[in-house]
């Protein structure tokens, strides 16, 4: 495809073909020529938006685009309604590659019953790989809205599933030949396949009616990342069990070959939380399938520290992501 706008003929047949969720709260959706979208929400419902670009891998870009806005959505206990898509192409980029993108946000909108709500396709010089740009929509009753910064001291902090997911995901993909060299091909495509656990919509959902205090999905930075960011959004300190951070072989050994922090890895698939009631929160999850661990509790003050056995160690503002010390 050349540099400008995508033709006409190709929205049609690669794009707005491809979009079959449709969602009742919308009542102006993707269509050639349509600028903006309109979502009617019922009284009492409070609109809520999150903005993510997914430029660290040009592999499985449309998985990740949907799963990863859902996930901020379901951070602030928001159902998860739509996208706005801007999608950029290299110049040269073969129609093909855009029309399996669209697929795949397809299918991750149609499990989550979102849908593509309308965006821009333009094939540009500025790129040299694929690059999206998402803003999702969602909705969550009054009263009912969960904010990164409702950390009170003596909360128990909680991790659901287990944290690199994504970035141990992304690199088995990106560096599978270079792997293969170390790891038998079982072992890759298992870490390959981690990207089955990304989405926390479940989780996000299941914890807003239990009455969690605070959720902050585990993106760019790692646990580690994450853990600043709702301490700080907070203003509240931080006592995490290093050793009760739940992480699988996979990661571990993954981020042992290249020489890389598995703690600051990207880790989409893990929701970060507060409660009051951390067992009870545990156990409703579990009830769901959803596994979480407790990892330590909030504090008084502003000491954010790491226990590992006797060794305390203070937590460091967010750093880059592990994962671009390899890609």
């Amino acid at each position: 495809m050349q540099v400008g706008k995508v033709p006409e003929s190709v929205l049609k047949r690669s794009v707005l073909k491809t979009i079959k969720t449709k969602r009742p709260e919308v009542v102006l959706g993707a269509s050639v020529g349509e600028d903006c979208t309109a979502v009617k929400l019922s009284e009492g419902e409070i609109m809520v938006m999150s903005t993510d670009p997914i430029t660290g891998t040009a592999k499985d870009i449309g998985n990740l685009a949907i799963q990863i806005t859902a996930n901020d959505l379901a951070s602030s206990g928001a159902e998860p309604i739509g996208v706005m898509l801007t999608v950029l192409l290299p110049d040269g980029c073969e129609e093909s590659v855009l029309k399996e993108m669209m697929k795949q946000m397809q299918q991750h909108c149609e499990e989550l019953n979102m849908q593509i709500l309308g965006g821009h396709t333009e094939v540009t010089r500025v790129v040299n790989q694929p690059v999206v740009s998402v803003t999702g929509v969602g909705k969550v009753r009054e009263g009912k809205l969960i904010s990164t910064a409702g950390v009170k001291p003596g909360m128990d902090i909680l991790v659901t599933k287990w944290v690199g997911l994504e970035g141990t995901s992304i690199l088995a993909k990106e560096k599978e030949e270079e792997l293969l060299n170390r790891f038998s091909p079982a072992f890759v495509d298992g870490a390959k396949d981690f990207d089955r656990f990304l989405s926390v919509v479940q989780e996000g959902l299941v914890a807003a009616e239990f009455g969690v205090a605070a959720m902050h999905d585990v993106t760019e930075g790692g646990i580690f990342g994450a853990l600043w960011e709702i301490a700080e959004a907070s203003k509240v300190g931080l006592e995490i069990e290093l050793l009760k951070i739940p992480m699988k072989q996979e990661t571990i050994e993954i981020s042992e070959f290249f020489g890389i922090n598995p703690y600051g890895l990207i880790s989409s698939g893990s929701m970060l939380m507060a409660a009051k009631d951390g067992n009870g929160l545990v156990l409703e999850l579990a009830k769901h399938g959803i596994a979480a661990t407790i990892i330590g509790k909030a504090t008084d003050g502003n000491d954010r520290v790491l226990l590992n056995n006797e060794e305390r160690r203070f937590l460091e503002p967010p750093k880059t992501d592990e994962l671009y010390k390899v890609l």
